[in-house]
């Protein structure tokens, strides 16, 4: 329920966690560009024993990330800077792992090579840029209220480490 949770702080004009300085480079992917990367590879017997990158070519800050999200919903950005290594410490007090998905992955400046799907399977582009597919994320996740479940457990966690950091 993080993310859900992290939207409605957004909405509600709370602060917003962001690690690091918000200014290492990370590329989001919209499931349907991604799908026709996938579905060209099954059953692609040249592409048996082969690994792949199916990215979107853009790539975006943390900071520019969250600001489309705040611009999208139409609110101002209130970020919070935390060092990954803080929120690993502080998030293990209330039962969050973020060590894998921040150290591991996040934290890290990533920009993907593309070219081999691209030669695999011809058809492939990421056409859905980030801002068009926040935009329909957003859009589904409010009006689908099944999707908006709370998680005051991880608001709260965020109060507290806001405050801590501010």
């Amino acid at each position: 329920n993080g993310s859900f949770s992290v939207i409605k702080r957004i909405i509600d004009e709370k602060s917003v966690i962001i690690h690091g300085d918000g200014s290492s480079l990370w590329t989001v992917t919209n499931s349907r560009d991604f799908a026709i990367g996938f579905c060209g590879l099954v059953g692609n017997v040249h592409a048996i024993g082969e690994a792949f990158q199916i990215t979107s070519d853009e790539s975006l800050t943390w900071n520019q990330i969250y600001q489309t999200i705040a611009d999208t919903l139409g609110k101002k950005l209130y970020p919070v800077y935390v060092t990954s290594t803080q929120l690993i410490r502080h998030g293990s007090r209330h039962g969050y792992d973020f060590e894998g998905g921040l150290l591991g992955d996040k934290s890290c400046s990533v920009v993907f090579d593309n070219s081999k799907i691209k030669r695999y399977v011809p058809e492939y582009s990421a056409n859905i840029r980030f801002d068009q597919g926040v935009r329909m994320t957003l859009e589904h996740i409010l009006k689908t209220p099944e999707l908006q479940n709370p998680d005051p457990e991880f608001d709260a966690f965020c109060d507290e480490l806001t405050e801590i950091y501010k």
